[in-house]
């Protein structure tokens, strides 16, 4: 080096910085680690996850994903997770706490997700998660498959919200997991809105669209763990309304070191360069909000 402490070639740099990426990475999440949850609703700890698409320069599709579990008392992430293209969105990436609700859009719906999470929370957590009507096996009181589009049609239109009980099976062996499911008519521009990608899906494929998918385009479905007589319909559909809070909080954090965009040619490299970003990111969110809860000195 200039100093002539030590001499380090480039590749060795390079290594040396590779093994870095355990130490980032457990800095970070001792970052997102809270002092003791805040309950804000209904005594409970609503917490949204989701995830963002992560590209290098010149890329034309994900390189990697950034996964994060966001809390609506504090305001901040409480999970950050990083994996390649291949790591899909799951409902039980980040540890549950007791009292949580998880909430998730319907990238997170699947049987086996609800399961992992119904058993990492040991019943001290609940989840609310919007769920597509061909990717989840239901099973009725009966132990019979549950038709969901069958359901749906036979809902009477003049009623807006409807529910029904039922159980989510990942597998034909395993245990069923008990899930209440919360179907609200969606609005003419919702309806177009769902059918979207269908139409772009059909069209590719030059086929017709699953009469189903029509169906099912007309009705948001969510299914939770919440107990019916403590959380009626209308609470469900409250608390994962600020869903999309989460949104902002990746683009807020995306543009400061073009998170979005890493130029490092190795995954561990990639790795490295992006867990240093996050916890530079996340020091600067923990300095803005002590920033923003302290008075100023004389009115403006």
């Amino acid at each position: 080096g200039e100093k002539n402490i030590a001499s380090l070639t480039e590749d060795g740099l390079i290594q040396r910085l590779h093994e870095t990426v355990p130490c980032l990475e457990a800095v970070v999440n001792q970052l997102l680690m809270p002092v003791k949850p805040a309950a804000c609703w209904h005594g409970r700890v609503p917490r949204i996850a989701d995830g963002t698409c992560l590209s290098k320069p010149g890329s034309q599709g994900t390189d990697r994903r950034l996964h994060g579990v966001y809390d609506l008392a504090s305001g901040g992430f409480t999970h950050l997770e990083l994996t390649d293209r291949h790591g899909g969105e799951a409902l039980d990436r980040g540890q549950p706490v007791a009292g949580e609700i998880r909430v998730a859009d319907r990238g997170h719906g699947n049987a086996q997700t609800w399961q992992r999470f119904c058993e990492n929370s040991q019943g001290n957590a609940d989840d609310i998660a919007r769920m597509r009507w061909s990717t989840v096996r239901l099973i009725d009181e009966n132990g019979d498959l549950f038709d969901l589009i069958k359901w749906l049609e036979s809902l009477p239109p003049e009623i807006e919200t409807h529910e029904i009980e039922v159980r989510v099976q990942s597998g034909k062996h395993q245990t069923p997991t008990p899930i209440r499911l919360v179907a609200r008519r969606n609005t003419p521009e919702a309806t177009e809105a769902a059918l979207k990608k269908p139409r772009q899906k059909a069209s590719r494929r030059q086929s017709q669209i699953d009469p189903r998918s029509f169906v099912a385009a007309g009705v948001l479905i969510l299914a939770t763990s919440l107990a019916k007589e403590a959380f009626p319909a209308s609470e469900v559909q409250a608390v994962y309304r600020p869903r999309r809070q989460i949104e902002p909080a990746f683009k807020r954090m995306k543009p400061l070191p073009r998170i979005d965009k890493p130029r490092t040619k190795t995954a561990a490299g990639t790795r490295c360069r992006l867990y240093a970003h996050l916890m530079v990111a996340q020091l600067g969110d923990d300095l803005s909000q002590d920033f923003l809860e302290s008075f100023p000195a004389r009115p403006f």
